[in-house]
């Protein structure tokens, strides 16, 4: 097993790497929209998105992987009443490539966002 952790993403919010990669799957920690200062980007919940998005290309960069090499995602809303607004912005980075996806309605997420994300991809070229 190899533990990720990159720069190019916001730092974990509790004792957590932001991946690991075992026999050539990475899993991902769920990331949340902050930028890299740490702070939520933003009120909207598509503006959320895209930058929970940004974070875990950041995150499979670091893992030798991408959004292309994406085999699941698991989608966290703390309102499924935006999950239209979220498949928007979802649906603008997975286009051609549509992983299988879950999506569930949760109580409550970390910092009070609307949007956590975490995905398992395959590793490139393995």
């Amino acid at each position: 097993m190899e533990v990720i952790n990159t720069k190019q993403a916001p730092a974990a919010v509790g004792p957590y790497s932001h991946a690991t990669v075992v026999n050539g799957l990475v899993y991902t920690s769920g990331q949340i929209p902050l930028n890299l200062d740490g702070e939520i980007v933003s009120d909207d919940v598509q503006e959320q998105t895209k930058q929970v998005i940004e974070n875990l290309k950041a995150v499979l960069d670091a893992s030798g992987s991408d959004l292309n090499h994406v085999v699941k995602a698991l989608i966290f809303l703390s309102d499924m009443e935006n999950f239209q607004k979220v498949n928007e912005v979802y649906g603008s980075y997975f286009d051609e490539h549509k992983p299988a996806r879950s999506a569930v309605e949760v109580a409550r997420l970390p910092k009070d966002v609307k949007v956590e994300i975490e995905l398992i991809a395959e590793v490139k070229n393995v």
